[in-house]
């Protein structure tokens, strides 16, 4: 006889379960450990009845052995339980077969639920995450988004994962303190946004090159300002970012725009109007400012802790 083993996902919906795993529940008698599981309820408007007992895998595998039992798997029910319940069944004389049928599955993105569930009850318990603001915040938003970009730089790609996770607590985090919104307005708002701005995916304009792509993005981007009220294609650019990357987005956005080259000439004095002038000639040459110079300093760093070596 066989051992039926339903597993469900905590981050789909109770209730929403395969065809195979309805199957399953009504094949035989149904056991779980806990009278808290989640989809008992939807079971006993089904008409199914869940027997609650203690997660025994020897007796389990015994009655197993002389009919078909289905054990509705909770997801604290890990590897060490079914690894006994295996175990305590290949002891037997005649022991059942054991069969897995998943019940929901996870969707892609569904870490992201246990992401938010872990924030609110940090945000609820922990003294140090309760008191945070948005202005407290900030530095460490900076700090995340910097050890991406090193990360990246250095061509460190499982590094990149953590630091990426890092990256998102912070979105995250903000989006609990925030009050007027919350994580899933951030997501609305995001997807919103790429669905408008690429009409080429998800509407009937067609886009045949990425430059076509550069032209639609910078036309929708102009109606939404004016839509909002703002007039100059420089408005949105944050003037917080470092410097070099600051005047390159300033001349980036002025260029697309139309302006005149002249404008860039002879900014500020002294040695603004030099570094000014230095972003202009690397972005005329295709390459970055803010990266040419970081690539510098790190091979400045190297000569340092070389010399300090030696």
């Amino acid at each position: 006889m066989p051992l039926i083993v339903v597993t469900t996902s905590p981050r789909v919906a109770p209730g929403l379960l395969s065809h195979q795993a309805w199957q399953a529940l009504r094949s035989g008698p149904v056991l779980t450990a806990s009278g808290a599981h989640p989809q008992l309820p939807y079971l006993a408007e089904a008409g199914i009845d869940v027997e609650v007992t203690e997660p025994d895998p020897r007796a389990l595998a015994v009655r197993a052995a002389g009919e078909t039992v289905v054990w509705l798997a909770e997801q604290q029910d890990g590897e060490d339980f079914m690894r006994a319940v295996g175990h305590a069944a290949v002891a037997l004389d005649e022991p059942p077969m054991i069969e897995v049928v998943p019940g929901s599955y996870d969707l892609p993105g569904a870490r992201v639920l246990d992401l938010v569930a872990v924030m609110d009850r940090l945000r609820t318990e922990c003294p140090w995450d309760r008191k945070q603001t948005h202005e407290s915040l900030v530095p460490y938003l900076l700090e995340e988004a910097y050890e991406v970009l090193e990360t990246i730089e250095q061509g460190d790609y499982p590094a990149l994962r953590e630091e990426l996770g890092d990256l998102l607590l912070q979105v995250v985090f903000h989006a609990r303190v925030a009050e007027g919104f919350d994580m899933d307005d951030v997501a609305a708002g995001i997807v919103d946004k790429l669905v408008r701005r690429h009409p080429h995916v998800f509407g009937s304009v067609r886009a045949e090159s990425a430059d076509e792509v550069n032209d639609n993005w910078d036309a929708i981007k102009a109606a939404e300002r004016a839509a909002k009220g703002r007039e100059s294609v420089l408005d949105g650019v944050p003037m917080g970012q470092p410097a070099l990357s600051l005047a390159a987005q300033l001349m980036r956005r002025a260029e697309r725009a139309g302006a005149p080259e002249s404008l860039a000439a002879a900014v500020g004095q002294g040695v603004a109007r030099e570094l000014f002038d230095l972003v202009r000639r690397a972005a005329e040459a295709g390459l970055d400012a803010e990266a040419e110079l970081r690539a510098a300093a790190r091979a400045y760093r190297d000569r340092v802790r070389a010399w300090e070596s030696s």
